[in-house]
């Protein structure tokens, strides 16, 4: 059987959680402002390899700090709009950033592992297929949002949490799939 990187073509989407895996993770707080958000190394040349590679490459974020009042959704807005920009400016791109804003206790809410955000990207983006697509995350609720979703799951920089696959950095699966 091929390895997974020989098989991925234009015809798949790679889902890309933010926090801890394209920038640095605050403890204990929430990136509240484009000031406070910083790519983890090698993140912008790993965008620019996606992008050669998958046909489409989704954010999806679970982002609480708007719900819980510490931030306004216009502000994570422009964190995205600003963190779209500079993947762009290295030659990197994001089709969409799919987030929700909904706090952990909120009943039937939309953060991951739900798989609504999932579920956004299929409607906006009927292309999509679960057997072609990939979820790289650094947490636990990321793979079980991907295994929920049916697709293949990359633990980025997290080897305790049972995923498909497991990188050290999102550079080192950029490099394994080039």
């Amino acid at each position: 059987m091929r390895e997974l990187k020989d098989k991925i073509d234009k015809s798949w989407t790679l889902f890309i959680d933010r926090d801890g895996v394209i920038n640095k993770r605050l403890p204990d707080d929430y990136v509240k402002s484009w000031s406070e958000f910083e790519f983890l190394p090698g993140v912008l040349e790993s965008f620019k390899i996606f992008s050669g590679k998958f046909g489409k490459i989704i954010v999806v974020t679970n982002q609480q700090g708007v719900g819980k009042g510490l931030m306004t959704e216009e502000k994570l807005k422009d964190i995205h709009n600003n963190m779209i920009h500079e993947i762009e400016k290295h030659g990197g791109r994001v089709d969409a950033v799919y987030y929700c804003t909904d706090l952990k206790n909120k009943k039937n809410n939309c953060r991951k592992p739900s798989i609504k955000l999932f579920e956004n990207a299929i409607s906006d983006f009927p292309g999509i297929s679960p057997e072609k697509s990939i979820m790289a995350g650094d947490s636990a609720s990321d793979i079980e949002f991907g295994k929920n979703a049916g697709i293949f799951t990359v633990s980025i920089g997290n080897d305790k949490i049972d995923a498909d696959l497991s990188f050290g950095s999102l550079k080192e699966f950029a490099d394994y799939i080039k």
